[in-house]
């Protein structure tokens, strides 16, 4: 059997072949939900920037949201989604004080 030659990656068998391909798959998806997540984030900080108390709680509620449903998935630690929700909130709390 010759090895399979994928975009730079020498695949021996049919299985390493079927592994690169579902790979490549999961790398693209977990990119494309690393950088929704971190849209999300960016939404927070720019209402907690221009002050808009109402604006920065939607949006935190929404990136709670999806802060929660990646770190289930295994795309972040829960221990840096902690983090970072507790971070943010922190910051529109002061903003409310």
């Amino acid at each position: 059997m010759e090895p399979i030659f994928l975009g730079g990656i020498l695949a021996n068998t049919k299985s390493a072949k079927k592994f690169i391909i579902k790979s490549k798959k999961n790398r693209n998806r977990n990119l494309s939900n690393r950088s929704m997540l971190k849209t999300f984030i960016k939404k927070v900080n720019i209402a907690i920037n221009k002050r808009n108390i109402s604006e920065a709680l939607f949006a935190f509620k929404n990136m709670q949201k999806c802060i929660d449903r990646q770190s289930i998935k295994g795309l972040i630690h829960k221990n840096k989604a902690a983090r970072c929700k507790s971070k943010i909130f922190r910051r529109i709390s002061l903003l409310i004080n």
